[in-house]
């Protein structure tokens, strides 16, 4: 099948914001639309307010005046769901309630004709759920925009047990035609990105639960060294901690309590607190006028280290032993297992293990841990952790390493794999259980962090730089030292290492080790 010809009525059923912007997305692709909704005015009003909005594009030169008009003249707000007869698309956008969903759709199907579209809008209810409460359930999928619907590029289109393929690849064209990057997953609890994005927030609450450090500095370490567009506690504040305590609740009773989707103590006492982000005037963050927000913690200037000694392979930091030649410090490689030596004081890459543990058991000391960067060429800020009874000297002297490229310092309590390291590990992890388990392709699933939520790079993608067999031993060390099931590794992450093992054995010579055929 092909994308719905520009032609075909699209019904919008749902005024809100989300109804707003699919409604509009769809009358800038130059389908007529009709958007209802059961309040009084509401569709008058959302019609009124897509208009303002073309308007102030316009103003802002990115769109024309004739476009905006033609635009504006393919909506119409319709007086009742029988006015959507002639629809050959309908999207519904509205209360994420099983049940009125399910009503609608059974309404609709009375209305519409036999080759019409359904599509909801679900971020968190069973595609397979909403179609079982209707005659015909090959013909509905999910069709999930994310908000502002305008300008986020992804949806996922989402296949129910019962939706048809052929019905699913008018969807994803469709998308595609109207100026979107579409993925296609199975209907699973939470679909593709409301699953796989669960640990970003849920190991940054974490740390913060174990005191090693605060949101700020976190958030400013997720931003300038991990290259996330926000840290957990400012994209937590943004959406509202009701939403997003409620989808964690959600996606973690769906799978049976599963640890790694488990909610957060501190984010229920912030809703019951009536603290709910931006939307409440406070979260984690005073959002009140004229309210500062404080500034993450940052190391005073340390020591320029005279010389620093390289030993092995800094595997995903191999880059710092050139930004430190560039910053005209002497650097002299040895072998080794990937440390760095400044001045007395040992510094090395977190490999999940707590700082502390790590000098005890391979016997350094005083050893410093940094976490992973992004690009530790552009980071503009890296976090160090230090071993229990690490001097105030080694600190600062391992502070001034990094200092001495141009980058802040955060230095955190010894949390196992720190900051960006253990958030990128889990979310590889979960992105790889994905895949495994059918809902998404690898690709569909890096797209969709990446457009759905402004990742700076897919989970998998990210996973194969850092290299997977450090992946899965920062997750067994993360395990390892809480001695939960959280932590655990994908079987697939295991199984791409197996597969890169084998390819690298060498092949017997012909008529070696076969077994004699008769």
């Amino acid at each position: 099948m092909a994308a719905l010809d520009p032609s075909v009525v699209v019904a919008v059923v749902g005024a809100g914001a989300m109804g707003q912007g699919i409604a509009q997305v769809a009358a800038e692709a130059g389908h007529p639309v009709l958007l209802y909704d059961t309040r009084p005015g509401a569709a008058e009003a959302a019609v009124a307010a897509i208009a303002q909005a073309l308007t102030s594009l316009v103003g802002k030169d990115k769109r024309t005046a004739a476009a905006r008009d033609a635009a504006v003249g393919r909506l119409r707000a319709a007086g009742g769901l029988p006015d959507l007869a002639g629809a050959g698309l309908v999207v519904e956008a509205i209360v994420e309630d099983l049940d009125v969903k399910r009503r609608l759709f059974a309404e609709l199907e009375g209305i519409v004709g036999d080759g019409t579209i359904l599509a909801t809008n679900t971020s968190s209810l069973s595609v397979t759920a909403i179609g079982a409460g209707i005659g015909r359930p090959e013909r509905l999928a999910g069709l999930h925009f994310f908000n502002p619907a305008p300008l986020m590029a992804l949806v996922e289109v989402v296949g129910g047990l019962a939706s048809d393929a052929g019905v699913l690849d008018t969807l994803v064209d469709t998308a595609k035609a109207w100026g979107k990057s579409p993925v296609r997953c199975r209907s699973t609890p939470g679909f593709i990105v409301n699953r796989v994005a669960r640990p970003f927030y849920a190991e940054g609450l974490r740390l913060l639960q174990e005191q090693a450090a605060d949101p700020a500095t976190i958030d400013a370490v997720m931003r300038e060294a991990g290259g996330f567009r926000m840290g957990p506690f400012e994209l937590m504040d943004l959406i509202g901690h009701d939403v997003n305590f409620a989808v964690t609740r959600s996606v973690h009773a769906a799978y049976f309590g599963d640890p790694r989707f488990q909610p957060s103590l501190i984010q229920q006492e912030l809703v019951e607190a009536g603290r709910l982000g931006r939307k409440s005037g406070r979260g984690f963050y005073d959002h009140a006028a004229g309210a500062a927000k404080p500034a993450p913690r940052t190391a005073e200037p340390g020591p320029r280290p005279h010389r620093v000694t390289v030993r092995g392979d800094l595997g995903p930091a191999a880059a710092l032993a050139g930004l430190l030649r560039e910053a005209g410090v002497a650097v002299e490689e040895q072998p080794g297992t990937g440390l760095l030596v400044a001045d007395g004081v040992t510094l090395a890459l977190t490999d999940g293990r707590t700082a502390t543990a790590r000098a005890a058991e391979d016997g350094i000391a005083p050893l410093v841990l940094f976490d992973l960067a992004l690009d530790y060429a552009k980071a503009a800020r890296v976090a160090l952790a230090p071993a229990d009874g690490t001097p105030a000297e080694a600190v600062a002297a391992a502070a001034g390493l990094f200092q001495a490229l141009g980058k802040a310092v955060s230095v955190i309590d010894d949390a196992p794999a720190m900051v960006v390291m253990r958030t990128v590990a889990m979310l590889a992890s979960e992105a790889a259980d994905a895949v495994m388990q059918g809902v998404a392709g690898a690709a569909d699933v890096d797209t969709a962090m990446t457009k759905g939520v402004n990742y700076p790079l897919g989970p998998l993608a990210w996973a194969e730089r850092i290299g997977l067999p450090r992946v899965v031993g920062v997750l067994d060390a993360l395990a390892r030292t809480y001695g939960e099931d959280r932590y655990r590794a994908s079987a697939l992450l295991r199984r791409k290492i197996s597969a890169t093992q084998i390819a690298q054995i060498p092949s017997p010579p012909r008529g070696e080790g076969q077994e004699p055929t008769l």
